[in-house]
């Protein structure tokens, strides 16, 4: 009675029973820094190369796959060595990987509905950013694999997706928000991520796509505040609308599935026991005689 008490207790007072994200050391920020900095190179360069530049992205894509895998080991590695991750954290890493790219089949090519978005979401929020930027992009790989969706696109998806999963496990209140608040706010996320995302993944086509109009096609060697006009337009008239259908699904479900799912997975965490601290509790002595 007395250790139930005192768990009781520790859980209120937000102890180790609590379930927490998995935490950023210093070793994890460097790595996502880094992973940081490929990614917006990788997507950004074309807008500053000038007009001799060869600019398909599917030239540079497998020097990024390449530089991708083994960063992602670093960011893994790196958590583990912060956090004190085990072999019960890499396990729940492939099992909603696999859940994820499961998913992303049900939805995709019918106007932006995509079901594994939300997963990413509740994950991250539940399993915090280091874990879920790993979950995010091998969830698109497993994805990619499964659907045969390999192509040059697919490291930039991975960057996106783990960027998408990331920011999720970088929102505030993940100690005292709980029940509706914490659920609209990930619904509020996941519509703007998904937008986001829909963004970064045009911002890598629409640089080598050719036969556009003037207003909105890339012009190589222009001012980036005047291609940067052009790919809004671009946006706006090619993919508002799936943009949208993958938004909107990804409230719904957020807002009807996320508080259950939430659950499941703090419970499946501290089951877990992320981060739990070992303690030692000193024996009582022995009565000394006379």
């Amino acid at each position: 009675m007395a250790d139930g008490a005192a768990g009781a207790g520790r859980a209120r007072r937000g102890g180790p029973l609590v379930s927490r994200p998995v935490r950023l050391g210093p070793k994890s920020v460097a790595a996502l820094v880094l992973v940081g900095l490929v990614g917006v190179i990788a997507f950004g360069w074309p807008l500053l190369a000038d007009s001799t530049a060869g600019l398909a992205h599917s030239k540079d894509a497998p020097w990024l796959f390449a530089a991708l895998l083994p960063l992602l080991v670093a960011v893994v590695v790196a958590t583990i060595s912060d956090a004190g991750m085990d072999a019960k954290a890499v396990a729940m890493l492939g099992v909603l990987a696999a859940v994820g790219a499961a998913l992303r089949p049900l939805g995709a090519g019918t106007a932006g509905l995509e079901p594994m978005f939300f997963l990413m979401v509740l994950s991250g929020r539940v399993l915090g950013p280091g874990f879920g930027f790993v979950l995010g992009s091998v969830t698109i790989f497993a994805s990619a694999l499964l659907t045969g969706g390999v192509g040059p696109w697919m490291p930039f998806q991975m960057l996106a997706m783990g960027w998408f999963t990331m920011g999720a496990g970088l929102l505030p209140g993940w100690r005292r928000l709980r029940g509706a608040g914490e659920t609209v706010l990930l619904a509020l996320y996941g519509a703007v991520a998904a937008f986001c995302y829909g963004t970064a993944m045009n911002l890598q086509g629409w640089t080598y796509l050719g036969g556009l109009s003037t207003g909105v096609s890339f012009v190589p060697g222009d001012p980036v505040h005047e291609n940067l006009v052009r790919f809004l337009a671009y946006c706006l008239a090619t993919s508002i609308g799936w943009d949208l259908g993958r938004a909107v699904l990804t409230v719904v479900l957020t807002l009807t599935v996320g508080p259950t799912l939430l659950k499941a997975l703090r419970r499946a965490t501290r089951r877990a026991a992320f981060e739990a601290p070992v303690a030692f509790e000193n024996a009582p002595k022995e009565p000394t005689g006379p």
